[in-house]
């Protein structure tokens, strides 16, 4: 008992035109259905001979389409008769001994549902009627995800915890057609005359709960991402990463909920459309970018722009400090400019200021201490050098 197949790929019109009555998908069904009853075309006018058409049941000889992107399983009893995954035009048969109860299609979804099937199958009975519906194989748009407050997940990049509150949409696709009917749409779907089981529908408790546990993973989805030794990848990556990330996704809700193993479901693709950091992780970001910014040569740029902003305006000021500073620390400035144009070695900076003598902290020979100590101050009032810094030389200086 099964289905002989009467022709493959697209539908064809002159298939259609000589059969008269035949089951398809009904009109109007939205992107995001998931399942939904075949429902007869046709009037039989005598020339068909399924006779029972109208009563939305498959019966022998009963033909059926099945196009692109869909599969069709038929029922008995609430029990798995026969399922087809590969388009085309079929005949029921309960007596052809050439009739099929499974067509796979090909490639990996053909060892998935094959495999799947030897778990549920159901022989029936012979002549008997059959329910049938359609499985939608194509990815499923517009699943929402969102939290009302704080996620938290500790984050290898930035070596702490952090948390954001976070809200974007996901596509979903059936990959088992036979373990999703089976395993996760409740009966009342699988009835005469059943409503579409739509993932998208506030009313499908079903599909509540999919948002429900997706939410609760996506703690484990951000670890998931940002904690890959593999990937290093940054959260500030994930909104422009919808295959990584629903990656991670996808490996959260299988670790938690198996999805995939247990209801032929999986995450394809996410898109998030806001992150908002807490305070704490937004201060850690900003000083993240900062330390990016004060790396490498960068860094050593920014520090000669902020020495020579700091000589302009020691002069600006006129007299006093200013002029002394202007008269006897511009070689000093020089040298500190110069130390930060020596290679990388990746040892933290150290100022130079005009040479040995300076950068030691150390009066040069028969140069009196005091006069050192107030050149060092001189530079320190003008901030060139910081409040450490000169503390460090006052105590070589004076032998402390």
């Amino acid at each position: 008992m099964g289905f002989i197949k009467a022709f493959g790929g697209a539908l064809s019109g002159t298939f259609a035109d000589q059969w008269l009555d035949y089951y398809m998908p009904k009109d109007g069904v939205p992107a995001t259905a998931a399942l939904y009853q075949a429902v007869p075309k046709g009037t039989n006018n005598g020339r068909g001979e399924n006779t029972k058409g109208n009563e939305n049941i498959i019966t022998n000889n009963s033909k059926i389409l099945v196009p692109e992107g869909t599969a069709l399983i038929t029922l008995q009893d609430g029990q798995i008769t026969g399922m087809i995954a590969e388009p085309g035009g079929y005949e029921f048969k309960s007596d052809d001994p050439n009739s099929q109860s499974l067509f796979a299609g090909d490639g990996i979804v053909s060892s998935l549902i094959k495999s799947s099937w030897d778990k549920v199958k159901f022989g029936g009975q012979a002549g008997s009627q059959q329910l049938a519906f359609y499985v939608n194989l194509k990815e499923i748009p517009n699943n929402k995800f969102g939290t009302q407050s704080e996620i938290y997940w500790d984050d290898a990049f930035f070596g702490t915890q952090v948390g954001a509150v976070t809200r974007g949409t996901y596509t979903l696709k059936i990959v088992d057609p036979l373990l999703f009917v089976k395993n996760y749409v409740p009966t009342q779907y699988l009835q005469p005359n059943a409503p579409v089981f739509d993932f998208a529908d506030l009313d499908n408790d079903a599909a509540s709960q999919l948002f429900n546990e997706v939410v609760g993973s996506l703690s484990a989805a951000f670890s998931n991402y940002t904690n890959d030794p593999f990937k290093g990848n940054r959260m500030s990556k994930i909104q422009g990463d919808q295959i990584g990330f629903a990656q991670s996704l996808s490996q959260a809700v299988e670790e938690g909920y198996q999805w995939e193993s247990d209801r032929g479901l999986k995450i394809v693709k996410t898109a998030i459309l806001a992150i908002e950091y807490d305070e704490d992780t937004k201060a850690l970001m900003s000083d993240v970018k900062k330390a990016d910014a004060l790396s490498g040569a960068r860094g050593n740029s920014f520090m000669q722009q902020s020495v020579a902003r700091g000589v302009q305006a020691a002069g600006e000021n006129g007299g006093g400090a200013g002029m002394a500073f202007m008269g006897m620390g511009m070689n000093a400035a020089g040298g500190m400019m110069g130390a930060m144009q020596q290679p990388n070695t990746g040892s933290s900076y150290q100022p130079n200021f005009g040479g040995n003598a300076e950068a030691t902290g150390e009066a040069a020979p028969g140069e009196d201490p005091t006069t050192k100590l107030l050149e060092m101050k001189k530079l320190l009032d003008a901030g060139a050098i910081s409040e450490e810094e000169y503390n460090q030389i006052k105590a070589k200086l004076l032998g402390l």
